[in-house]
């Protein structure tokens, strides 16, 4: 028995599938995903539900919409004949999730749904099901064959759910101008929260702490405050303070090498005029954009009249844990 010819098998069962139900995308998906979209801008919810693998899919399409701005919930289908039909109410959208379009408790609830004025999106792989004729859009999710060698485990066909709610989830965020700001204030937690929420005032080491020196002062005297703030760069700036350049410790280097007499010379003479810069109030994880695509070490920190007010060291980045 070759396992890994058995595995490699499965993936392609899979992608076969998934090839399969995006070639079925059509005119319900854009009338589904406009429903939510209508849901979510009324300050109403998704109410998810399924029973079996399909509500474990379920659980995942809902934690998807919750994390991107669209207000979901997860409803046992056995228990909502218990009380929790109460999370239900008017205006609200039930996502339905059932491959065969028969699941008994599923399809016994739809009629209490829609006593609640509440619209229905089925997820099914039986377009003539009674889920499919009862819902007021159905989604077709079905596949020629389950990756399971016996076709009973569901596999290629809760494979399907999920990348149709992924989809789903993914068209609504863009449709509603979804930003990473908005992302960020719901994932405050963890290594995520610290890149999306961070701004560059955070991390920056502010202008006391950094070798700032006017145009005309010798290189000799770069040098020294690099020794003394332990820098690797002075801002250049002119007589009223506004920015004109940078002076590395690799821009002493090239340029002692040409003459060893350069310590003398002023800065305006050796300084890089017009460096990369970033503003204090912009989001931190543009700074690491800004390294990887200039390859530089020392990026200059500046206010909205393009003062500078400090430097973001690329050793800086690890210390806070954005990379």
């Amino acid at each position: 028995m070759n396992l890994l010819a058995l595995g490699r098998r499965v993936f392609e069962i899979e992608i076969d599938s998934l090839r399969l139900v995006e070639k079925k995308l059509g005119p319900s998906f854009e009338e589904a995903v406009r429903r939510l979209s209508d849901v979510v801008s009324e300050n109403r919810k998704v109410i998810v539900v399924g029973v079996g693998k399909s509500g474990h899919i379920g659980q995942k399409i809902a934690a998807t919409l919750a994390s991107t701005g669209a207000p979901s919930v997860v409803m046992n289908a056995v228990d909502a004949f218990h009380g929790d039909l109460g999370i239900a109410c008017e205006g609200d959208v039930a996502l339905a999730l059932s491959y065969s379009g028969e699941t008994e408790e599923l399809v016994r609830l739809i009629p209490y749904l829609k006593r609640m004025k509440i619209a229905v999106i089925a997820m099914t792989g039986n377009l003539k099901s009674t889920l499919a004729q009862n819902a007021d859009v159905v989604l077709d999710v079905g596949v020629e064959k389950e990756a399971c060698p016996h076709n009973l485990a569901p596999t290629s066909s809760t494979t399907a759910m999920l990348a149709l709610g992924d989809a789903m989830a993914m068209v609504l965020l863009e449709k509603r101008g979804f930003r990473k700001e908005d992302f960020a204030r719901l994932h405050p937690g963890g290594s995520l929260g610290r890149h999306l929420l961070l701004r560059v005032g955070e991390i920056m080491r502010p202008r006391e702490a950094i070798v700032v020196l006017p145009k005309g002062a010798a290189v000799k005297e770069a040098l020294r405050q690099w020794n003394r703030k332990r820098a690797g760069a002075a801002v250049v700036v002119d007589e009223s303070g506004a920015l004109v350049g940078i002076f590395t410790h690799g821009d002493f280097v090239r340029h002692y090498e040409r003459d060893p007499r350069v310590g003398e010379q002023p800065l305006s003479e050796v300084v890089t005029e017009q460096p990369v810069t970033v503003r204090v109030d912009k989001l931190a994880v543009e700074v690491l954009n800004l390294f990887e695509n200039h390859r530089i070490d020392d990026l200059i920190v500046v206010d909205r009249d393009n003062r500078p007010v400090g430097m973001v060291d690329s050793r800086d980045l690890t210390m806070h844990k954005l990379m």
